[in-house]
């Protein structure tokens, strides 16, 4: 059974939407575990516990793959690439349609605050699925990898330097481009912190995307604005006041550059609503946003 069959099948009341809140805070670094824990707690209801309400706001990733590892379909495995400007050397997980011949267009997929998990590379496997070929960079291989759960793989990730892990993405973005699978143009698409990492390709060498698909990502820095050319897809969830309270600057200075770009507001949507590991997934709106993710790299890679 799937999060969202769970959820619509769920006998206990809705969860209030603070609680998302605080888990969007929690999660992003704004308040600590013990204080997340607590404001939980004083929502609880003999039905709604907390028993409830911890597992269906974090995720359960055995519940969410779409596309398997060994779909017929698709060619998976790791590689590595340098990052002279970064840590060194990055590392990634690679997939190819099974039938690929000569040269495809190329995505790169940026996962969130907490390294590289299973449904970051689930996203990978449907855009391979789809007749993509996708790297997943691990912006936590200096330090070993995605640890297996999120708490401790946010906590790596805040470890490292910022700049460095930047430039880890900047190279993964160069080597997937020059790929001898890649037809020479390059997207990327990217959740929470993926997506400002997106905006970020985009302003920081303007030349290096053909498109970007930012999902509810804040803004590069504003210096760096006026770069950018790549057309842009911009995800945002209505509920999401934290990065949409910065949509307004980031759209005029979209404007003032004479960017392409397009931006889609989806309502009643969560941060995190394409991530189908937890009740913040929003199907109806999570199937929308890809369908129009998949038809605007169609239009500007191929």
């Amino acid at each position: 059974m799937t999060i969202s069959e769970q959820i619509r099948n769920a006998t206990h009341p809705p969860i209030p939407q603070e609680a998302f809140d605080w888990y969007d805070e929690y999660a992003h670094g704004l308040i600590d575990r013990r204080t997340f824990l607590n404001r939980l707690r004083s929502i609880a209801t003999a039905s709604l516990t907390m028993s409830v309400l911890l597992p269906a706001l974090t995720p359960d990733y055995a519940l969410a793959e779409q596309v398997s590892f060994n779909d017929p379909d698709i060619k998976t495995r790791y590689l590595t690439y340098p990052s002279p400007m970064g840590y060194g050397e990055g590392r990634g997980y690679f997939v190819v349609p099974t039938a690929a011949s000569g040269e495809l267009p190329v995505v790169l997929v940026v996962h969130e605050n907490r390294g590289l998990n299973p449904y970051i590379k689930d996203v990978a496997r449907r855009l391979a699925k789809a007749g993509f070929v996708a790297l997943a960079p691990d912006a936590l291989y200096p330090l070993g990898g995605y640890p297996g759960n999120d708490d401790e793989g946010r906590a790596m990730q805040r470890s490292m330097d910022r700049a460095k892990m930047e430039q880890d993405f900047v190279a993964a973005a160069k080597f997937l481009k020059s790929h001898e699978s890649s037809n020479g143009k390059l997207g990327a698409v990217g959740f929470c912190f993926g997506g400002y990492v997106v905006n970020m390709l985009a302003a920081v060498e303007p030349n290096l995307l053909s498109a970007g698909v930012p999902f509810y990502g804040t803004p590069a820095e504003k210096s760096l604005r006026s770069q950018i050319k790549a057309p842009l897809m911009i995800q945002l969830a209505e509920l999401d006041k934290r990065v949409n309270d910065t949509w307004p600057e980031y759209e005029a200075d979209l404007k003032a550059a004479g960017v392409n770009y397009t931006m889609h507001m989806y309502p009643q949507a969560n941060h995190g609503f394409h991530n189908d590991s937890t009740s913040r997934y929003d199907e109806a709106n999570a199937e929308l946003a890809w369908q129009r993710t998949l038809a605007f790299f169609t239009e500007y890679l191929s």
